[in-house]
């Protein structure tokens, strides 16, 4: 009954088939990989928020060039980690990061080097401010940074792609992304390889930044293209069968009626007047 099965047009039908399926599951098994991956961020996230703050040494890892240069990002489990760490800003070499949207209005990220004693610095994330007035690319009033040791506590924030060109406008650096190891080469000490988004600072920070929302990672888009893929494979392989089970009744006659039924089922002629 399944004999065709057998035939070239047949096994090329079902050669296909097992490739789309086997596609398909690569392509869940890869969402899944993101959805995992994805989770654990979200995970880090909301562990940095609970957890206790640690020494910046205990998160990263000190730059050894010279001036200029960028020291290493951080291992992957300790981005989101809740560190503190004392020095002195140098608002000389603030950054402002341009484009940032934050409650819906879009104004400007400030970033200021922290100075530690040993002469290398961190980039501290202060918080988000809105623009002059005159659009959404005016460049702010900066607040004033605190002149005498600050202590700071914030959560590691590993370096973004994209940042493109640095520039320098009255007197403070522009970028339209945080790229550190860009910034670097902008600044005349050796820069921790990430940067730090700013919780608490002591004193107390100025009440004109809003503190940067952290978003989660939209996972579960990832674990429904992972039902989504699967589903489509077995589909494919239900397919499969269905038709080729339509097809051996075909041939067996099951399910269709004999044509002299269907003669004897029509109404007779009426002779025509």
């Amino acid at each position: 009954m399944y004999r065709f099965l057998l035939s070239p047009r047949w096994l090329g039908a079902l050669a296909l088939t097992l490739v789309a399926a086997a596609v398909m599951v690569f392509l869940g098994n890869w969402q899944l990989d993101r959805y995992r991956g994805r989770t654990e961020v979200n995970e880090r996230i909301d562990a940095g928020l609970r957890m206790a703050p640690v020494p910046l040494a205990n998160a990263l890892r000190a730059p050894t060039g010279g001036a200029g240069t960028a020291g290493p990002a951080p291992a992957e489990d300790k981005v989101w980690t809740r560190v503190t760490v004392t020095g002195r800003y140098d608002p000389t070499n603030t950054v402002l990061v341009r484009g940032r949207t934050v409650d819906s209005r879009v104004g400007f990220e400030v970033l200021t080097p922290l100075v530690l004693a040993d002469g290398t610095a961190l980039l501290v994330d202060r918080g988000w401010i809105p623009p002059a007035p005159g659009g959404a690319t005016a460049q702010p009033s900066v607040p004033a940074a605190p002149t005498a040791d600050v202590t700071v506590v914030g959560r590691v924030h590993e370096t973004e792609s994209g940042a493109g060109a640095v520039a320098r406008r009255d007197g403070l650096l522009e970028i339209r992304r945080i790229g550190v190891p860009r910034l670097a080469g902008e600044l005349p000490y050796p820069v921790y390889g990430a940067y730090l988004l700013l919780d608490e600072q002591t004193p107390a920070a100025d009440p004109v930044f809003k503190a940067v929302p952290v978003g989660h990672a939209n996972n579960w888009q990832n674990f429904g293209y992972v039902v989504q893929w699967w589903l489509f494979a077995v589909m494919a392989i239900f397919g499969y069968g269905w038709v080729a089970r339509r097809e051996a009744r075909r041939a067996a006659g099951i399910g269709s009626t004999p044509a002299s039924l269907d003669r004897a089922a029509e109404p007779t002629p009426t002779a025509s007047a």
